[in-house]
Order: C-alpha cells, then sequence, then structure tokens
C-alpha cells in the first residue's frame, strides 16, 4: 500500500500514459485532417458528448463507490484481526492457572503466541496468492511447518494447531472449561475474519460492467474532439488530453481498489498490519516473562 502522504506523479500517470499518448496522437490525427484537408463536416454538437459524459460520470461513480466499499470491507475486516489477535495472546497469558508456571507451560504459551503472528503473515500471503509458509521458519518449529505441508489453506491449518493446543491446555488443567470456550470463541472470530477476507478475494467484480464502462469511456473521449474543434482549434488537443486522463484515472482508481490483495500498491497493508501485529504480541509475550522472573525472584527471597 502507497504509505505516502505524496503519491508520485510518476506512478499516478505512468497507470495511463500509454493511454494518453493514443488521446494525443488522435486528437493531432483530427485536427490535420480539419485544418489541412478541409474535413469541416467532422463536426458534432457539444451536446452528444456532453450527455454521454454526464451518464459516464454516474457509471464510474457508483464503480468507485463499490469498489472502495470492497477495499473497506478488507480494512475492517484486518482491523478486527488486530484486536482478536491482541485478545487472543492476552487470553493465552492471562488465563493460564498461575499454579502451573512450569517450563513446560512457559514454552507452549511462546509457542502459542508465535504461531498467531506466523498466521497473520500466513493469511496475508495465501490472500496474495503467495507461498504461505514463506519466511514462518523463524516463527514456527520444523515440526510444524512439515505438518502445515500437508494442507492447502495454511491459515486453516495453523488455527487447528490453535484449537489442538487449547483442547491439551484442558488435559493439562492450565484451563478450565469455561477459559477454553473463551479461547475457543476469539479462534472462531479470526476464523471468521479469514472467511470474509477470502469472500473479498474469490468474488469477481462483474466482467461485463467493467468492460461496458471502459467502452462507454472509450466512445467519450472518441467524440470529445470532434465537439471541440470547431471552437478551440489546436488547443483541444491539451484539453482533451486533460478530460481523458481524468476519466481514466478514475476507471483505474476503481479497478486498482476493488481487488484489495492483489499485492499492489494500494491494496490493503497486510504484511504491513501483521508485522504490527508481530511486535505486539512480542511484546506481550515478554512482558510475560518479565513477571515470571519477579514472582521467581520473590518466592525465593521468602524461602531465604
Amino acid at each position: 500500500m502507497l504509505l505516502k502522504k505524496n503519491i508520485p506523479l510518476k506512478y499516478v500517470f505512468g497507470q495511463i500514459r500509454y493511454e494518453l499518448l493514443m488521446v494525443m496522437v488522435y486528437c493531432l490525427t483530427i485536427n490535420i485532417l480539419y485544418y489541412k484537408y478541409d474535413f469541416t463536416n467532422i463536426v458534432i454538437p457539444i451536446a452528444v458528448p456532453m450527455v454521454l459524459g454526464t451518464v459516464l460520470s454516474l457509471l464510474l461513480a457508483f464503480r468507485s463507490n463499490q469498489a472502495y466499499d470492497r477495499w473497506w470491507e478488507a480494512r475492517s475486516i484486518w482491523g478486527a484481526i488486530v484486536n482478536d489477535s491482541r485478545s487472543l495472546t492476552r487470553q493465552v497469558l492471562s488465563l493460564m492457572d498461575s499454579n502451573y508456571q512450569s517450563e513446560e507451560l512457559q514454552h507452549f504459551q511462546e509457542r502459542f503466541v508465535k504461531r498467531q503472528a506466523a498466521w497473520t503473515y500466513s493469511l496475508g500471503q495465501s490472500l496474495r496468492k503467495t507461498d504461505p509458509l514463506k519466511g514462518l521458519d523463524r516463527l514456527l518449529s520444523r515440526r510444524e511447518l512439515n505438518y502445515l505441508t500437508r494442507y492447502d489453506n495454511v491459515p486453516a491449518a495453523l488455527l487447528l494447531l490453535h484449537g489442538k493446543d487449547i483442547q491439551y491446555a484442558l488435559e493439562q488443567g492450565w484451563l478450565n472449561q469455561y477459559q477454553q470456550v473463551a479461547i475457543d470463541s476469539t479462534l472462531s472470530r479470526l476464523c471468521d475474519a479469514m472467511g470474509k477476507c477470502e469472500r473479498i478475494k474469490n468474488t469477481v467484480f462483474p466482467s461485463t460492467y467493467s468492460l461496458y464502462t471502459h467502452f462507454t469511456v472509450i466512445f467519450f473521449i472518441l467524440l470529445l474532439p470532434f465537439a471541440l474543434i470547431d471552437v478551440l482549434g489546436f488547443m483541444e488537443i491539451p484539453l482533451v488530453v486533460a478530460i481523458a486522463a481524468s476519466f481514466l484515472l478514475i476507471e483505474k482508481m476503481g479497478i486498482s481498489l476493488q481487488d484489495p490483495f492483489e499485492n499492489k500498491p494500494t491494496d490493503t497493508p497486510v504484511t504491513t498490519i501483521a508485522r504490527n501485529i508481530e511486535k505486539d504480541l512480542r511484546q506481550m509475550l515478554h512482558e510475560q516473562d518479565i513477571q515470571q522472573e519477579e514472582l521467581a525472584h520473590k518466592a525465593k527471597y521468602y524461602v531465604l
């Protein structure tokens, strides 16, 4: 995602540079035919492109709104993932019975928290159709990585490992049944968020609507020089290019926003969000380690 406030003009106009070049050549050709070869009967009333432009503006506005709704829904889902990841970590670190602060429990908590951070990375990479296991070797054990290779949906497999660990914690007495239900509810919300992201990813924006809108944009640009040439002459070339750039950029914006998980500069910043989640979870885990060290130190002091 573009994180800078000032978007480079090179990026903006780089999306439509070939289209603008073709529009410029097209307008220049019409002007040559009109003034040099006296093709004066090609002029049309300006009301024709004005009516078409009004209809086109409504179509582009509708498409832009729908595309932005998809983008914002994706961003809202990942905001919920941030909250639920923190809640899940807090539950795992705080709901475990303090009477069982053994080395095995500490290792369990560390493994669980790191796996949740790995889940956020894996989900983002899966939505972008890249390797969902890339870079997870620093967060997951070799045994877990070998287990995940058997699944097509790696994020779902990671949630399954979460569920098995919670069941194991219940059997070990680290959790009671009410605490297990609370943690399982958080896992269900994460699974629900994953399904919503997959729905956005797999639901294709109607191709016919995009095709018809694009044809309407092209037709409007083709008609515009014939309506302005009699009034502006050669000065119509920069004006038509500017108008064409406006409509083409709005169309491109809608195309970019309608797919928020395509690994483009304008998509949902899933990698940045996952990195922030990992930082928060590691700090929570480190705070838990500090508290455990303080408790051990106090116990030793009282024994002495």
